[in-house]
């Protein structure tokens, strides 16, 4: 059998999600007052207006530390899958997905987890599989990260074993480098037979190639918006199948282009965490990074601060909605984005932008 079809399945040519919702101010590092508060209820309140407004998906960040100075972003946080079960408990037709560092946890014990929220969901479950990168956070597991390209072969092995789980009906040994296993089986399978959505984010060559093989969805990173275009179709050629291709964003829209700015500046210059932006910058380029241009360094901490290194949707509604159509045009299916704070913003996002993506062929209009 196959998966149960969602929104994730739908007509809709751009979709969109809520990213970073999980986590304390979300994707942005401002001390601002109306920064995002991560309460469940609050996860639960914004989960609904992303359901009712026909919004395709949530996604979590996987975060064990946070990244220090006045704010800690990301210091505290919701486990994605209980995250998740419990928001696919509490929405209709929205998907969820959790982001998983396999190094955690068991694939036997993570698999079984995750057939349970697709239960909860009725199909609407996604696992969005993270080799990991912060020394940290593998040190606070009593693990050791391993060298850049062998964290994807264990994920390889990994998942392999969760795909077998959740479809083999006999029991199985498994013989590998980093996992023996005997006698597997797991019951039930996922919802309505297949596995739940698999998605996948690497920039190297070895990430790219990992989730070219195994993802249903790809997210990429923007780096070079002229080589947009080409960067897709090399990463569809390298998949060689239907897959879909994302990126992160994070929007700050106003009326006028100077209310936006206006706005930006208070977040990010005003209000702005830039040690804790800094600390993060720090970890990502930490080696031979180190030699970097200042400027060129300054510049990656604003964009932390403004929202945690993704794509920023600065401008007009207009002006979010053309940068959105040509990321659509290039071949992005659609994008994950954060808001300053998810259920204050999201009218912005409900009332003004995705009308306008309807007029320009983004989206079908939704009915409730």
């Amino acid at each position: 059998m196959s998966r149960p079809k969602n929104r994730m399945d739908g007509a809709n040519k751009f979709k969109l999600g809520l990213f970073g919702m999980n986590c304390s101010n979300g994707l942005t590092m401002t001390k601002a007052k109306e920064r995002w508060d991560q309460s469940w209820d609050n996860q639960v309140i914004a989960a609904r207006l992303a359901d009712d407004a026909g919004l395709e998906f949530l996604l979590p960040i996987g975060r064990w530390h946070g990244y220090r100075g006045e704010t800690d972003t990301e210091g505290t946080s919701f486990e994605t899958i209980c995250w998740a079960t419990g928001l696919l408990a509490s929405t209709q037709a929205i998907s969820a997905f959790c982001t998983l560092h396999v190094s955690f946890i068991s694939p036997i014990f993570a698999a079984k987890q995750m057939v349970t929220a697709d239960h909860v969901g009725k199909g609407r479950f996604g696992v969005n599989v993270v080799s990991g990168w912060n020394e940290g956070e593998f040190a606070m597991f009593g693990q050791s990260l391993f060298e850049h390209d062998e964290r994807y072969a264990y994920t390889q092995e990994w998942l392999d074993i969760a795909g077998r789980v959740w479809s083999e009906e006999q029991p199985f040994n498994y013989d590998g480098k980093y996992f023996q296993l005997k006698d597997v089986l797991l019951k039930p399978k996922p919802f309505g037979g297949g596995r739940p959505l698999v998605m996948s984010a690497g920039s190297s060559s070895v990430g790219r190639a990992f989730a070219a093989r195994n993802a249903d969805c790809l997210f990429m990173n923007i780096f070079d918006e002229a080589a947009l275009a080409q960067d897709i179709v090399s990463l569809r050629e390298l998949a060689g199948r239907p897959a879909g291709v994302y990126a992160s964003g994070h929007i700050i829209s106003r009326k006028t282009e100077k209310e936006a700015k206006d706005y930006h500046h208070y977040i990010v210059h005003e209000q702005g965490d830039w040690e804790a932006a800094e600390h993060i910058v720090n970890i990502r380029i930490s080696g031979g990074g180190r030699s970097m241009p200042p400027e060129v360094v300054r510049r990656m901490v604003e964009r932390h601060v403004s929202g945690i290194g993704t794509y920023p949707l600065l401008g007009t509604y207009d002006q979010v909605v053309e940068r959105m159509k040509q990321f659509s045009d290039a071949g992005l299916d659609g994008m994950a984005v954060g808001l300053v704070n998810y259920i204050d913003e999201f009218p912005i996002l409900r009332d003004e932008i995705l009308p306008r993506m309807e007029r320009l062929g983004l989206r079908n209009k939704h009915v409730s």
